[in-house]
């Protein structure tokens, strides 16, 4: 063997080096490969495939406006027999204003003593200029021959030498927590619509009062959130004091309760009161701390479930003809259609062959995602794993609402409720305390209510400012 040849030897070790490095590369592509697909999931996601809200869209990359709701045959706008809203003449307005014609149009005629052979009627509606009214409530000192001096009584919530009346607190409690301006825009609006001089510290006692005087009402709409067949649960982050809090919701077609704690889990649950000692059909997502209540029955949001799957067909791409994903999505829709077909029509349960078809489907589906995602060798394929076992494991509590028609599909009434907090946030920032947190949410659980039972916010909140607050009649 020539001496510039590498022997056997030399050969064999660097093809077992050329081995090692080939496995390493592949190692490396194989988590390169899978940290791209995680990040190629994580950015395809939007509110339509996911449970971020629409907020978070981005401006540049805004997903076109697509519903997950099937078609319902239906003509866009308002159905027949929808009452409609508008301006309409009245038969005795505030004031009537008369304006003649002047000379003949035809020949130029003064036309003062013509005879009037009709009208056309126009009426204007508009605030007269508002201006605050103030009440000077003089209380009477007078001695008596015995020498004793008795003093006329202040009527009832008159307690100071000068005070806001209950319209001014109302209206203020209206913008502050009703419509979510600020402390400072809520006090800027007060001063330049009716000339009244009102300072933040001024709008957060107002708000601090009107919560004090809710106990009761909370205590009321705990018990009977606690004591109903079916309520719905959610939670959603806050910013409070600069960190992240968690508003937590309970609430009927009824009744609403929002609280707001530093934790997500159990701990701010707990402090809400209700969950621990509700013995109903809880309707709530695919959060574990909802599960580890055992005395109640859990539906599952199908709303959730839908946009995980909306998300693998989005992964999955448009060009694969068919995924696993889409006929689950398709499964469910289709069962809330039979339910809501079935309910329309006052009949007893949904045709069972119907209803066992679409299971079929769901279930099969769903059994495919399993196989499809069984090696579960990248984040993006656990997820997905994790999702259709779910689907299979938990398919009762998925379509309870199949055979409990008390029970809605999804959990969409509590993400409405709760969605207010996210909308306050979104236009005044964050709650600067705790405390302040807490009451905005009584407050927001108070109107809440009030408006479920028709119930208009300023009304209630004139109750409230008084010292009187509205309370839901049993039902």
């Amino acid at each position: 063997m020539s001496a510039d040849r590498p022997s056997y030897e030399e050969l064999a070790a660097e093809n077992a080096e050329l081995r090692e490095t080939v496995l390493e590369l592949r190692s490396v592509v194989d988590v390169l490969r899978a940290e791209v697909a995680e990040l190629k999931r994580q950015l395809g996601q939007h509110s339509r495939n996911s449970s971020r809200p629409p907020s978070s869209d981005s401006p540049f990359s805004r997903p076109a406006p697509k519903s997950l709701r099937r078609k319902s045959g239906r003509k866009p706008g308002g159905q027949p027999g929808h009452p409609g809203s508008t301006l309409a003449l009245v038969d005795n307005p505030n004031e009537r204003k008369r304006h003649e014609p002047g000379p003949c149009t035809g020949c130029g005629a003064s036309l003062a003593d013509a005879p009037e052979v009709g009208m056309e009627r126009r009426q204007v509606f508009d605030l007269p200029p508002m201006t605050v009214r103030v009440i000077e409530h003089q209380l009477i000192a007078r001695r008596c021959g015995c020498g004793r001096t008795s003093c006329g009584a202040a009527p009832a919530g008159v307690a100071a030498p000068v005070q806001y009346g209950p319209r001014i607190t109302a209206i203020v409690l209206y913008l502050y927590v009703g419509q979510f301006l600020s402390k400072k825009r809520t006090a800027q609006a007060l001063a330049e619509l009716f000339g009244t001089p009102v300072c933040e510290g001024t709008v957060a006692s107002m708000t601090a009062r009107a919560a004090d005087g809710l106990d009761g009402f909370l205590t009321q709409v705990g018990e009977r959130l606690a004591q109903a067949e079916v309520a719905g649960f959610d939670e959603t982050g806050l910013r409070v004091a600069g960190t992240l809090h968690w508003v937590h919701c309970a609430r009927t077609g009824k009744y609403t309760l929002i609280t707001c704690h530093p934790k997500r889990g159990r701990g701010g649950i707990n402090d809400a009161g209700v969950l621990g000692r509700f013995r109903g059909v809880a309707v709530h997502d695919a959060w574990a701390p909802y599960d580890t209540y055992l005395d109640v029955e859990h539906q599952l949001c199908c709303a959730h479930a839908q946009r995980e799957l909306q998300a693998v067909a989005d992964l999955a791409g448009p060009d694969v003809d068919w995924c696993w994903a889409t006929q689950a999505a398709d499964a469910l829709v289709t069962m809330q259609k039979l339910v809501a077909e079935a309910t329309a029509a006052g009949a007893e349960a949904i045709d069972p062959y119907a209803l066992d078809k679409q299971i079929q489907l769901y279930r099969s589906a769903a059994q495919i995602g399993m196989t499809q995602t069984s090696a579960r060798s990248s984040t993006v394929m656990k997820k997905h794993n994790a999702l259709a076992r779910r689907l299979l494991d938990r398919q009762d509590d998925y379509l309870r609402f199949t055979s409990d028609w008390r029970v809605p599909a999804d959990n969409n009434g509590s993400e409405r409720d709760i969605r207010m907090i996210k909308l306050r946030q979104k236009v005044s920032g964050c709650l600067r305390t705790l405390t302040g947190a807490k009451q905005f949410c009584a407050i927001r659980s108070y109107l809440s209510t009030a408006a479920k039972h028709g119930r208009t916010f300023f009304d209630t909140l004139v109750m409230l400012a008084k010292g009187q607050p509205w309370m839901p009649a049993h039902q």
